[in-house]
């Protein structure tokens, strides 16, 4: 018995031993991005528990699984988390150099690396890595906003807070403001966004309640801080809809930095699956660089510049247009064909170019000059005519007349026609300053803005229904919209601000943030005082991390080129800055949740304006009425949960709950009502008073979700999802019928597949590999409007041959597939 036991003892040491020298072993050294090691750095493989981190030389080794594919995972504090895969052979010993790059683009919401995010009142801190990974079509910064904030159409990079206008929306790059074009009509005539993602490096979006240091808007500011890169990079992408490169390096000697980014998109194959069929030739191109020069310990110099050009060209062809929302009278569909010809031309044209230098004496204090220039150049060119049937289509396939018209109720034609040209510059010089004093963190600015604007409107449209022309007039020829007019514009602002952020230390960590802002302009010479202060504190005692804020003062908005205009195409001269009174407050706690970092945040907010103007949105062209002729609210809610379902993949939801109103001071107008047969009925004369402002939406839900495959991270799906409820729509031009028709809630669901073809340990492994210096390379499979709904943007009008209105929606994109593929080195 005794030698049996001797016998299994030995067997068994043997197989250890045996193991132990045909197993594969995985050691190598860890470095960061200046080819120092890291320590301790924690190695896993996926999928396991357990795993071994760095000593301090940087070095490790890991007994490895043999025969099948596995990945290790590296990840270290403050850094952004390496995976390689490996696939290694009985026996097999590997060694490998491992480089991790400081993280840049953490989602600050779920991994608080900056406790500022939490304290300012409306802040959200997004990744910029999540705009090439969020399935939209568009692939910007501003797809990510929406999430937040919700979303009317998916062709336009444009976003509504709180029920304000997008011209109520600030955007800095690098603290200088940028612009955009301001004749744009649809989405569909959009190009790309000035922002671009693979420049980015950090995003702070205020939805409401940003500080003083902030411009002169009422709504929002989305603030953009562009690469300061370390070493020489890149990437490159190609899809269907856009294609882009981006380049980055330092100089030898570390002084000189560049970034260049360099896009071209088509929204050919978006637009050609709309309902307006035709010959769609979009395009649009940009160039971008941040150049920085470091002079010495206290001189920095910096560059930046951007041009953009878009052309947009349209041959349309026909239309079919259904819905099925009418009148009880008629039991199928009421549906338009609408027969086209002749073109669309656009062509927008802007850069931006901007110089600033910083002087930093000390580590306390700092100075900033700035000057830049954006000039924008834009031209319409439309010659449209439709000629349109109206009636019941035939929806029965065993019928020759499937598809067509077989119930006239009326007929027409219609002629648009726009000769339109915008120039427009903004010249701005500023300083902007900031002295660090211990608990007191003071900051100051100063600047000086010429406008000059040379506008040429000629636009008219002429409708002809039931052989008559309308407005009908028995003895003249009238046009149903004529525009034309000439405006030259100079216009000289003044404006700054003083803050001072202070810190208390007792029993919680108390932060308040004090400042006021003036604006003074030449056009109506009134001056705007802005008192803003912002209040945050974190009970020390308390065992939940948790964190008070709220936020209250004044935001007022000078008028600019779109609220000057009215209707009639002149300018008004005196027209009043929109003012503001706005109070917001909730907290931010931050937990676990699935034993992984989270994060809820919550926000109550009311708007008070006065001065308002109102005005209408056509597509999303906003078309003002040129007056300070109304007063309005905004009142709502706001939660957000960010979190990690499945580990480091950053997921978020967004709940928000608004009412905005407003009330025009003549609110004596009739009441919009349809009869039976779906003819506008006007009612006596009714006190109207508040009525819904054209982006009251009072519930918006937004969800960003990410995943992976258990055994494998490199395989990865992305879904997008938005619902807004429904909207008010007001007939353009009518204030007679404000409110008119609804349109019906905005659903979309994306969704986004993504895999690694070629990470960089494989590529090293190949010296003869031409993909040898890539990082990674990843291909994407996006699938848009998963759902295939047909969302409204707008309502077209038409008359039936008893002279009756019909509404007929204008219908967003249905479903379709991308494909791209990203390259970085």
């Amino acid at each position: 018995m005794r030698r049996f036991k001797l016998l299994a003892v030995f067997i068994l040491f043997s197989i250890s031993v045996f193991a132990q020298k045909n197993g594969a072993t995985l050691s190598g050294i860890v470095l960061d991005e200046n080819d120092k090691p890291l320590h301790p750095v924690s190695i896993t493989i996926l999928g396991r528990d357990r795993g071994v981190v760095t000593d301090s030389a940087g070095r490790f080794t890991i007994q490895a699984p043999v025969g099948r594919p596995f990945a290790l995972i590296f990840s270290f504090t403050g850094y952004t988390e390496v995976q390689r895969n490996f696939n290694l052979s009985v026996g097999e010993n590997e060694t490998v150099t491992i480089q991790m790059q400081a993280s840049q683009n953490v989602l600050q919401g779920v991994t608080v690396t900056d406790n500022r995010s939490r304290t300012e009142a409306g802040r959200i801190s997004i990744d910029p890595g999540a705009a090439r990974v969020n399935p939209s079509p568009l692939g910007n910064i501003e797809s990510l906003i929406k999430i937040f904030v919700g979303s009317n159409n998916e062709l336009t990079s444009q976003y509504n807070v709180r029920g304000g206008s997008y011209d109520e929306n600030l955007i800095y790059v690098n603290d200088f403001e940028v612009f955009r074009p301001y004749l744009v009509r649809s989405g569909q005539q959009e190009g790309l966004s000035f922002i671009n993602p693979d420049m980015t490096a950090g995003v702070k979006f205020y939805n409401g309640g940003f500080q003083a240091r902030y411009g002169d808007k009422m709504s929002s500011v989305l603030d953009i801080t562009y690469r300061r890169p370390k070493k020489f990079g890149g990437t490159a992408y190609v899809g269907l809809l856009e294609q882009g490169l981006h380049l980055e390096g330092v100089s030898n000697n570390n002084r000189f930095s560049y970034v260049v980014g360099m896009r071209n998109r088509s929204n050919r194959n978006l637009l050609s699956s709309q309902e307006t069929k035709g010959n769609y030739i979009p395009s649009s191109s940009d160039i971008q660089a941040l150049l920085t020069y470091q002079l010495s310990s206290k001189w920095q110099l910096e560059a930046l510049g951007n041009f953009s050009s878009s052309r947009f060209t349209l041959y349309p062809e026909e239309s079919k247009l259904s819905s099925a929302v009418f009148s009880p009278l008629f039991s199928a569909n009421l549906s338009v064909d609408i027969y086209f010809d002749g073109q669309e031309k656009d062509r927008y044209n802007t850069n931006m170019i901007g110089f600033s230098a910083t002087y930093q004496p000390t580590k306390n204090f700092r100075l900033k000059w700035m000057l830049s220039q954006f000039e924008n150049n834009e031209s319409e060119n439309i010659d449209i005519t439709g000629a349109y049937l109206f009636g019941e289509r035939d929806f029965d396939k065993s019928k020759p007349t499937f598809g067509l018209i077989v119930n006239p109720l009326g007929a027409g034609i219609f002629q648009t026609y726009a000769r339109n040209q915008l120039n427009i510059k903004v010249t701005n010089a500023s300083l902007k300053g900031n002295y660090d004093k211990g608990k007191h963190f003071i900051q100051f600015g100063a600047g000086i803005e010429r406008q000059t604007i040379m506008d040429k409107l000629h636009e008219w449209e002429y409708n002809d229904s039931a052989g008559y022309s309308l407005p009908y007039s028995p003895n003249i020829l009238q046009l149903s919209k004529v525009l034309k007019t000439n405006a030259d514009l100079e216009v000289i602002r003044l404006n700054g601000y003083v803050q001072d952020n202070i810190q208390f230390r007792d029993s919680a960590d108390v932060t308040m943030q004090v400042g006021v802002r003036y604006n003074y302009n030449n056009l109506n010479n009134e001056l705007l005082i802005s008192p803003r202060v912002g209040f945050s504190f974190k009970p020390k005692r308390w065992e939940k991390d948790i964190v008070f804020r709220a936020a209250a003062g004044a935001y007022h908005q000078p008028p600019f080129y779109r609220e000057l205009r009215r209707y009639d195409g002149t300018i008004n001269h005196k027209l009043r800055a929109q003012k503001s009174w706005q109070v917001t407050g909730g907290f931010d706690y931050s937990f676990k949740m699935l034993q992984r970092p989270a994060r809820l945040t919550t926000e109550l907010y009311y708007k008070h304006m006065t001065d308002v103007v109102p005005y209408d949105i056509d597509n999303v062209r906003l078309r003002y009425f040129g007056e300070n002729m109304a007063k309005a609210y905004a009142a709502g809610a706001e939660v957000r949960l960010f979190g990690e379902l499945v580990k480091d993949a950053e997921s978020w939801i967004s709940l928000g709950l608004m009412r905005t109103r407003e009330d025009l001071q003549n609110d004596q107008y009739y009441k919009y009502q349809l009869n039976e047969q779906n003819a506008p009925v006007d009612s006596t004369l009714v006190n109207v008073g508040y009525l819904r402002r054209p982006t009251d939406r009072m519930v918006t839900f937004g969800m960003f979700f990410q995943d992976y495959l258990s055994t494998n991270k490199n395989f990865k799906v992305y879904l997008n999802t938005l619902y807004g409820s429904n909207l008010p729509y007001n007939i353009p031009g009518s204030v007679r019928y404000r409110n008119a028709l609804v349109i019906d809630p905005y659903i979309r669901v994306d969704l986004g597949f993504s895999a690694l073809l070629l990470d960089t340990e494989r590529s090293r492994r190949r010296s003869h590999s031409p993909f040898r210096s890539f990082d990674n390379i990843w291909v994407s499979l996006e699938v848009f409007n998963l759902i295939d709904r047909p969302n409204t943007i707008s309502y077209l009008l038409i008359k039936d041959f008893a002279n009756n209105t019909f509404t007929m929606p204008n219908r967003l994109t249905p479903r379709l597939l991308n494909l791209k593929l990203v390259a970085k080195w």
